[in-house]
C-alpha cells in the first residue's frame, strides 16, 4: 500500500451510490483526524452510460442535506490503470463487485484490494446499497448516505485503529 491509503468507489452509472459514498468519505477524510492521512479518493461506474454526466440530483440534495456542499463530480467509466493508483476498490453491490474482480483477474499483478464497500458494515454480514435510481422519492438515497457513512466511518476505525474518530 502506498504511504497514503487511496480508494474508489464503484457503482453502474457513477452517478448515485459511489458518487454518494464518495462525497460523504470525502467530507469525513477533510477533517480531523483524517485530514492528510488518506491519499486519492475518487468514483467510477462499471458501466459508460453516464460519462461526464454530474450526479443525480437526489443524490446532491441528500448530500448538502446533510451538510455536504462542496461536492463536485463528472460521471467516468472504470479504467484498468484505476488497479494500479488505488489500493482499495469498493464495489457497491455484488453485480459490480463481479465485474471488477473479473477485471482484476486479468491483471494479477495489480495493488488494488477489490471487495464489496459494505464489508464494513459493522453488523457482522456484508450490506449492498441498492441502486436508488429508480426509486420514487428520496429514501434509497437517504439509505445509501446512512450506509456510506457507516461503513466509511468503520473503514477508516479498520485502517487508522489508533485514531479517536471525530
Amino acid at each position: 500500500m502506498s504511504e497514503k491509503p487511496s480508494v474508489l468507489f464503484v457503482c453502474l452509472g457513477n452517478i448515485c451510490r459511489s458518487t454518494m459514498a464518495e462525497g460523504v468519505f470525502r467530507s469525513i477524510v477533510e477533517k480531523p483526524p483524517y485530514k492528510e492521512l488518506v491519499g486519492r479518493v475518487d468514483s467510477c461506474g462499471t458501466g459508460a452510460y453516464h460519462v461526464g454526466d454530474r450526479p443525480d440530483s437526489r443524490t446532491m440534495a441528500t448530500l448538502r442535506a446533510n451538510g455536504i456542499t462542496n461536492y463536485v463530480h463528472r460521471a467516468r467509466k472504470v479504467h484498468p490503470s484505476d488497479f494500479d493508483k488505488f489500493d482499495y476498490i469498493f464495489a457497491m453491490d455484488d453485480s459490480n463487485l463481479d465485474r471488477l474482480q473479473h477485471e482484476k483477474r486479468n491483471r494479477p499483478n495489480t495493488k488494488a484490494k477489490v471487495m464489496l464497500f459494505g464489508e464494513y458494515s459493522g453488523t457482522g454480514s456484508a450490506e449492498v446499497i441498492n441502486d436508488p435510481y429508480y426509486d420514487d422519492g428520496n429514501h434509497g438515497f437517504e439509505r445509501a448516505y446512512e450506509q456510506a457513512t457507516r461503513f466509511s466511518k468503520n473503514f477508516l476505525k479498520d485502517i487508522f485503529p489508533d485514531l479517536e474518530s471525530a
